[in-house]
């Protein structure tokens, strides 16, 4: 009886072995991972709220949706409100929950992710520069490593073609950004460049943090003709401060993404960042789906831009737009 015993015992745990052996390979060969080994886990990290992260976010769902199936997928969404600990928080907890793929919504989750982990796969959005803002000097369009993704850098030189289209008599330009942003400081000095290029005085005006932009930009439109915002994600997160400021003193604003035109902007080049999302959702089921290797993926570049304007703004400015701009309605219109 002992002897039968003793082998019934040995064949439960050979059996339990068994089925761990066949729970810990449903994971790690991308089949997917959570409490179901069919259904792919992502996370989602959003820098902040803002318009523009929030279409990013939803383009990316929605493309998983479609190309997985509803039921194949899950997204863990998390905000960072801006902060960094709270950032570092997020994707320390979809390391260890062993997530198949991190979403990386702006350039501060991504820089969090890389420091994560080396592992999972990440892809970036809404991120302009992944050269400045992963230390890689030598850019060439893939980083190597276990990130990719996509980038919202519309072209420098045709925002400046549109202030100066706008704006010819402009002789001082202001250009406003958050100094924690290193995408921002990157677009800034390409804009100033082409500034130069048509002769024209810039002066640069950083905020830390909202709560200084309220200060700065006071000062700014007591010495500037016109204010460029980059793609900032500190700055699209309150275009209201910034409007509040610049139309009373009749200083135009010329904004690098759509969120920030309809509150505080005379015009923009701007993108669809739902469709950029939507093409980073592609991109998360070549990965996991197709086997694609991530370490050569390129960074893909947005759609084509749109020119567009606020007729509510222009009109109170006195600024008369040509044919080729698509209205946004403002945001004050709206409500």
């Amino acid at each position: 009886m002992k002897l039968k015993k003793a082998a019934a015992i040995l064949m439960v745990m050979t059996m339990t072995a068994g089925l761990a052996a066949c729970g810990s390979e449903s994971s790690s060969d991308g089949s997917g991972s959570g409490d179901d080994p069919g259904k792919y886990v992502i996370g989602i990290c959003q820098q902040m709220e803002h318009p523009s992260l929030d279409d990013a976010t939803a383009g990316f769902q929605d493309a998983c949706k479609e190309l997985f199936g509803e039921d194949n997928v899950e997204f863990d969404v998390q905000n960072a409100q801006g902060e960094q600990t709270m950032c570092s928080t997020i994707m320390n907890n979809f390391v260890s929950s062993d997530v198949d793929l991190i979403l990386a919504n702006a350039t501060l989750p991504l820089q969090t992710a890389a420091q994560a982990t080396a592992d999972i796969p990440i892809l970036g959005t809404s991120v302009t520069d992944y050269g400045s803002a992963l230390g890689i000097d030598d850019w060439t369009g893939t980083t190597g490593v276990n990130i990719s993704g996509t980038s919202d850098l519309a072209p420098i030189s045709e925002q400046e073609d549109v202030m100066m289209e706008l704006l010819p008599d402009v002789k001082t330009v202001g250009i406003l950004y958050c100094s924690a942003e290193s995408n921002s400081k990157y677009q800034a000095e390409m804009f100033e460049k082409e500034l130069e290029e048509d002769g024209v005085d810039y002066k640069e005006y950083t905020a830390a943090d909202s709560n200084e932009i309220q200060s700065v930009v006071t000062s700014a439109v007591q010495e500037v003709d016109a204010i460029y915002i980059p793609t900032d994600n500190t700055m699209a997160a309150n275009p209201g401060i910034i409007d509040n400021i610049c139309r009373p003193a009749k200083v135009p604003v010329v904004a690098s993404e759509q969120g920030t035109c309809s509150v505080a902007g005379i015009a923009t080049l701007c993108i669809s960042y739902y469709e950029l999302g939507y093409t980073t959702g592609e991109m998360a089921y070549d990965i996991l789906a197709n086997g694609e290797d991530i370490t050569s993926m390129e960074v893909q570049t947005a759609p084509e831009p749109t020119r567009m304007y606020n007729p509510e703004i222009c009109e109170e400015l006195g600024i008369t737009v040509p044919e080729g701009y698509e209205p946004i309605e403002s945001a004050s219109a709206a409500e």
